[in-house]
């Protein structure tokens, strides 16, 4: 009777451990080079030898999850190489490791500054090649014989930390670097495997170089392309699971208590989706900061918080907040005239912010801005005058208002001005203007005027804000915007260009029912962002947070001319000395001019401009012709003449 064939673990399986550990061990027999990109300095978990932890795993260090990777399958050692220790043996002090280093290497090679002839020297000698000859003719090389040095297939694997730092440029390499890569690529096709292991699964596999950088295009890029022998391997942020069990894990340190939390926990479950995109060096450093501030679990949105802004107080949670929103809805409707449907729908928004329930219904809205405002509607209503008494609300200071013209960033590279220069190109250093900013100030009402003029590549940057709450820049720096007010202004629905002439037209006008308005503009913006942009996932973001701004009518249009001549009546007194005051068939005219159709349909800027060349203009002429320098002016009237204004004055000295 035959005997059922036994299931042999394939060599330098390590069930549990980390994918990419398990990809570059299982393919040792076929590839003699990676190069590990990524997230490479991070914590991994991998299997306890002994469970003590609730998911029987523990963090480790890069090092360590290639040191249990690579052991099973009989490898001696790791042998470091960086730029900062040099050359070192892991696992550190086993005098084992110690002994098979010496044995591949020598003595000599060992606790030395790494340089491109000692790197060049060690990764023959691992791979078994004989020693290169020196960089330059006239170095002095490495000399094999003074080291004992055994070629009977002891296996160990060469790692190079931090090998981005090799070259000073990855485009333009100097002699030496180049030479040096083009020795690294020749060894990837010249290695041989080597027998041995363990003696239940003896194979032929490579005495593999490792190279650890942080990004795919760190080194040359003819070093990997098209080479076979040279496996480039990603290393990902932990995803959800991961972040469970070290949530878990590291949820002693916190509540100071040894015993493992409870399944199904609410604050575990939340502190490990509020860490989304982070490693789990984050998440142990997190945990650490709830120890040192005697925070408990309960509070780890609070510890997630300062840990990505750096902030203390929140200024969402002050008892002030709330008092000026209550304040705010009471007082601003006296400011942006003729608006009350919209700011009553800011003003929920506003208060969904503040207890901090903007998309509380999803599941994975902890990252989201705090709120989201899109104004729409007709210009000169009043869209960015309220975004400003919205900072002004919020956080007591029109300083923390941002404001970005997004015609400015109509070409295609314009959102380098956002995010920062990509590396190598102009502006670089300076980073991003948006993202700068944020970081400076992370609770700040950031304003992006007359949205739709943006470049299209430019929604793609937004899109990631509204979905994830966060934006890195051209140097890799995430910024967070979750504590960030984000106000978006429009005109779509206003205007439409004609195709062929390029005229805009008008699609509607004051006097329109507000219903009837607000159906027209939502339903444009609809039409944009589906049909015209393309991009229906972008307008899903904003969902119901778009605020419809009506026409002044004229009794609002009266209300801000009395404002402006107000303006006017003050500026002259306190800097001229003189008194104005307009009475009689002026203030008649000045009220019918600004309450005409065409000069409604440009809201408070078409009223500015009625007052500047029908009211400033002449009185400005007059006080001039006439020598006024104080004393007091009566306006009684005022005259248009083939379309030039004349006040008709008499002057009080």
């Amino acid at each position: 009777m035959t005997a059922e064939p036994t299931h042999r673990p394939q060599p330098g399986s390590l069930p549990g451990a980390p994918l990419f550990a398990q990809e570059l061990a299982g393919t040792l027999a076929v590839h003699s080079q990676y190069v590990l990109y990524g997230n490479v300095r991070d914590v991994y978990l991998v299997p306890e030898p002994v469970r003590r932890s609730p998911d029987g795993m523990s963090p480790e260090s890069m090092l360590e999850v290639l040191w249990r990777a690579l052991r099973p399958s009989g490898y001696r050692c790791l042998v470091v190489s960086d730029q900062v220790d040099g050359i070192t043996v892991y696992p550190r002090g086993d005098p084992d490791a110690r002994a098979a280093a010496e044995q591949v290497l020598g003595r000599r090679m060992l606790d030395r500054k790494q340089t491109l002839e000692r790197l060049r020297t060690c990764m023959a000698r691992v791979v078994g090649n004989p020693p290169p000859p020196p960089i330059k003719a006239d170095a002095v090389q490495e000399d094999p014989s003074a080291d004992e040095v055994s070629t009977d297939g002891a296996r160990v694997a060469f790692v190079i930390d931090y090998a981005a730092r090799i070259p000073r440029s990855q485009t333009a390499l100097e002699g030496e670097e180049r030479d040096f890569f083009l020795f690294a690529q020749k060894l990837a096709v010249t290695a041989e495997t080597r027998g041995g292991g363990p003696a239940d699964r003896p194979s032929e596999l490579f005495n593999p170089i490792i190279w650890l950088t942080e990004g795919e295009r760190d080194l040359p890029a003819w070093l990997t392309v098209g080479m076979e022998r040279v496996r480039t391997i990603a290393v990902p942020k932990p995803g959800l699971s991961d972040r469970l069990i070290a949530a878990r894990y590291f949820a002693p340190v916190i509540t100071r208590d040894h015993r493992p939390p409870l399944d199904g926990d609410p604050d575990i479950e939340r502190f490990a989706k509020r860490t989304d995109d982070m490693t789990l060096h984050a998440v142990r450093e997190i945990a650490r900061l709830c120890a040192d501030r005697g925070m408990p679990l309960a509070q780890i949105d609070d510890a997630i918080r300062i840990y990505k802004i750096g902030i203390d107080q929140n200024p969402w949670r002050q008892e002030t907040v709330r008092q000026q929103i209550i304040t705010g809805e009471a007082r601003i409707p006296d400011q942006v005239l003729g608006q009350r449907a919209a700011i009553t729908k800011a003003f929920d928004i506003l208060k969904r912010a503040a207890l901090g329930l903007s998309g509380a219904q999803a599941s994975s809205s902890a990252n989201r801005p705090r709120g989201v405002l899109f104004l729409a509607g007709p210009t000169g209503v009043g869209k960015t005058e309220l975004a400003k008494q919205v900072a002004t609300l919020l956080f007591g200071d029109p300083e923390a208002y941002l404001r970005f013209d997004m015609s400015e960033f109509s070409a295609s590279h314009a959102a380098d001005r956002l995010t920062g220069a990509p590396p190598g190109y102009v502006g670089y250093e300076a980073g991003g203007e948006l993202t700068g900013a944020i970081r400076r100030r992370p609770f700040s009402v950031v304003l992006f005027d007359e949205f739709e003029k943006a470049h299209p590549q430019i929604f793609d940057k937004f899109l990631q804000i509204l979905d994830d709450g966060r934006l890195t820049d051209g140097q890799g720096t995430t910024t967070y915007f979750s504590e960030c007010m984000l106000i978006f202004t429009s005109n779509l629905g206003v205007f439409r260009t004609d195709p062929q002439t390029q005229e805009k037209i008008q699609l509607v006008h004051p006097g329109i029912a507000y219903d009837e308005l607000e159906r027209r503009v939502r339903a444009a913006i609809d039409e944009y962002f589906t049909t015209k942009l393309g991009r229906p996932e972008l307008l899903n973001r904003f969902g119901d947070n778009i605020v419809v701004f009506d026409f002044i009518d004229a009794p609002t249009a009266g209300r801000i001319l009395e404002g402006q001549l107000r303006n006017v009546i003050d500026r002259l007194a306190r800097e001229q000395g003189i008194t104005l005051d307009i009475g009689g068939l002026a203030l008649t005219r000045l009220k019918e001019w600004c309450a005409a159709p065409r000069t409604l349909a440009n809201g408070g800027r078409g009223i500015g401009s009625e007052v500047e060349s029908r009211f400033i203009n002449p009185l400005a002429r007059y006080l001039f012709d006439a020598n006024v320098r104080s004393g007091k002016v009566h306006v009684h009237d005022i005259d248009v003449d083939n379309g030039v204004a004349t006040l008709v004055a008499r002057h009080e000295p």
